[in-house]
């Protein structure tokens, strides 16, 4: 008996009807290759279509290498440089579906993010399907990757990992890919919620009393700096410039924000030769929404007036503005969080291909990978590019 009897064979299998799963479906079936996708959910594509508000914000006109996180910030140099932001455009543009830019590189659909999944479905040809089809088992021997899922047993030399990460488990997200990952001895890098909200403790509660107000503000993470507006939560602080910076925090550090943004050195001082009788919460609510200035003058316990300040007390209330530290207490997990840092390892992985180096046929694609983009298109941008690259190779 064949290794591979009473299996359908193929040339590849990839696990994950996602972004990645699907742009390497499409890619290997253009070569002629007989490919087939499984997923346990029963339509493809689940978290585009959701992504962007329903209008997936497909790339990012901004690419760059420096744009990703990861325990080896070269490794997506190579896909990323053959499959660029300007190829999916060319694509989204041959098929008709009108776009459009709004804010720092970010391109979106002008109708339904649906447009991007039937656009991929459509470039996937003759690949086969096996949708609404949960894993059973993968194995591997004699050259031939053998997957059971729901009624099926396929088998194939080339198996491509693109079940994503845990992030969004709702749409019924899993961590299948680390333990399969794990099971052909590849490592891992430990995969954490990232683009997440962060979570206040009692301690601040005075900041989540003011749920529902935003802010333009820079917030720091370590080294990594993100200027877009802030909201604070009814559970701590959210919004883009926050969810930027929580891929950059781990737990038990502070984040801080800077309140000020462009204002000139000693502004509070010039202030107060400008308009000695005026409050600080009045010149604070010219940088930020009233209650937040509220909050903000209310912690900094300066006089009633600009005037009634002495000028180190303003320059302290300043420097605070300008880096002012929280202490989150965690994050909203992977329930709230838009992609996973971390995952499998790129040391084991090829960058040319996304083939791990020590099992031939073996590749890993998508946000299962330790790759992962800032907020604005930057995932779906490796996602399009680690398919191709492996798409091009199995």
């Amino acid at each position: 008996m064949s290794p591979a009897a009473g299996h359908d064979r193929f040339d590849a299998i990839v696990l994950g009807a996602g972004a990645a799963g699907l742009f390497c479906a499409a890619t290997a079936a253009a070569r002629g290759r007989r490919v087939l996708v499984i997923d346990h959910n029963v339509e493809p594509g689940a978290k585009i279509v959701i992504s962007g508000g329903g209008r997936c914000n497909f790339t990012n006109i901004h690419t760059a290498p420096d744009r990703f996180l990861s325990a080896n910030p070269h490794f997506a140099k190579s896909a990323l440089g053959r499959y660029t932001p300007q190829d999916f455009v060319a694509l989204v543009d041959r098929h008709g579906i009108a776009w459009h830019e709004k804010t720092l590189g970010q391109l979106f659909c002008d109708g339904s993010a649906r447009q991007i999944v039937a656009m991929l479905m459509r470039e996937c040809g003759d690949a086969r399907f096996a949708l609404g089809a949960p894993i059973r088992a993968v194995e591997h021997g004699d050259g031939l990757f053998r997957v059971t899922a729901g009624d099926g047993a396929y088998a194939a030399p080339a198996l491509v990992i693109a079940t994503g990460g845990p992030s969004i488990p709702k749409i019924g997200a899993t961590g299948f890919a680390f333990a399969l990952a794990k099971q052909f001895g590849l490592k891992l890098v430990e995969p954490r919620p990232a683009l997440v909200p962060l979570t206040l403790g009692a301690d601040e509660a005075l900041f989540r009393e003011l749920a529902g107000v935003a802010a333009p503000v820079t917030a720091m993470a370590g080294k990594a700096r993100f200027s877009e507006a802030a909201l604070f939560t009814h559970r701590g602080l959210s919004g883009p410039a926050i969810l930027q910076a929580s891929s950059y925090w781990r737990p038990g550090s502070a984040i801080a924000i800077d309140f000020v943004g462009d204002r000139p050195a000693d502004w509070l001082l010039a202030e107060k030769q400008a308009r000695p009788r005026a409050t600080p919460r009045a010149v604070l609510a010219g940088l930020v929404p009233q209650r937040l200035a509220d909050a903000l003058a209310a912690r900094l316990a300066l006089g009633e007036t600009l005037a009634a300040c002495k000028d180190a007390s303003l320059r302290a209330a300043e420097a605070r503005l300008r880096r002012w530290s929280f202490q989150p207490s965690g994050s909203e997990g992977y329930a709230k969080a838009e992609v996973t840092v971390g995952g499998i390892a790129t040391a084991g992985l090829s960058s040319q291909t996304m083939a791990a180096r020590h099992l031939p046929g073996l590749y890993c694609i998508g946000e299962c990978v330790d790759v992962t983009g800032w907020l604005g298109g930057y995932n779906f941008q490796w996602a399009w590019a680690s398919g191709h690259a492996a798409g091009l190779a199995v």
